[in-house]
């Protein structure tokens, strides 16, 4: 679905691939490689709004729980039933069928670059 070399991403580290005005949000491996073992998957409502930098589900792990935010304004469009049956996904696969959640969106917010966010987490 996605490669690390052409979506955009946030400083929660999530990435962003935009495709017309969907907004396809997954974490980063950075993201899934310290949250460890994720072993349950909270995502919002098809239908639902969501607003940038609010809260917008939850991962948890064997280590920890972190939060998923939502980098764009809009509505929830797709929820990957797939990382909710198999949260392992989010670990193996975090670019591909790891994806979390796609938005609708009508503006897009400034985003990093691959290089600005790997700046940002010291890689």
């Amino acid at each position: 679905m996605a490669d690390e070399q052409t979506v955009q991403y946030t400083a929660e580290h999530e990435w962003v691939l935009v495709d017309g005005d969907i907004a396809t949000v997954g974490i980063t491996s950075y993201a899934a490689d310290k949250l460890g073992d994720v072993v349950f998957v909270d995502l919002p409502t098809v239908g639902s709004t969501v607003a940038t930098g609010k809260v917008v589900g939850e991962i948890e792990s064997t280590k920890s729980v972190g939060e998923l935010f939502a980098p764009v304004d809009g509505e929830v469009t797709e929820i990957n039933e797939a990382v909710v049956e198999n949260p392992e996904l989010v670990n193996t696969d975090p670019f591909g069928e790891g994806w979390l959640v796609k938005v609708r969106f009508t503006e897009l917010p400034p985003l990093l670059t691959r290089d600005e966010y790997t700046v940002l987490v010291g890689e």
